[in-house]
């Protein structure tokens, strides 16, 4: 086992994602542990089907569609089960929100739709943690992304988006 030691200076200095990293390292260890026998919300899996048909029950609310889409951004994924995880301030910050409390109506709308889709009222698109952290699953990444993505790519042919071209 190797062990590495850093001050706050160089946490502070350190690159956005070891920083995001550390962070969820961190998390892991010291983060909230739940009761045993207590229920957790089930996070499942969006499809790409299920990505589009949410999105045709958030259109109406301009401020879910960019959080949504705002969830396609690449984080790490960690965990067992993994899971992407996001900080509340980040994903409140790119969708230009003035505070949590609209993002939180937010990734609310969208997790009621969801629920509607599966015909499932535990099933949840995305989770919070204590921390101010919003995970979802990464095949649920995947399928906003590629969304993205289509919708990008028909609406200007032969533009490649950026992170198609990774």
């Amino acid at each position: 086992m190797t062990s590495i030691l850093l001050d706050a200076q160089q946490i502070q200095n350190a690159p956005a994602p070891v920083r995001l990293w550390l962070e969820q390292q961190v998390s892991v260890v010291l983060g909230p542990r739940s009761a045993p026998g207590a229920s957790l919300p089930r996070l499942v899996a969006c499809t790409e089907a299920q990505a589009a048909n949410l999105l045709n029950r958030i259109r109406q609310a301009p401020s879910a569609v960019e959080v949504f889409f705002g969830l396609a951004h690449p984080e790490i994924s960690f965990g067992e089960p993994p899971v992407v995880t996001f900080r509340l301030l980040d994903l409140q910050r790119r969708a230009g929100l003035e505070n949590i409390t609209k993002l939180l109506e937010c990734l609310d709308l969208i997790n009621r739709a969801f629920a509607e889709i599966c015909g499932d009222p535990a099933a949840r698109f995305c989770d919070f943690d204590a921390a101010g952290h919003c995970s979802i699953l990464p095949a649920t990444q995947g399928s906003i992304a590629a969304m993205w993505k289509a919708i990008i790519a028909a609406e200007r042919p032969g533009v490649v988006p950026i992170a198609a071209a990774e």
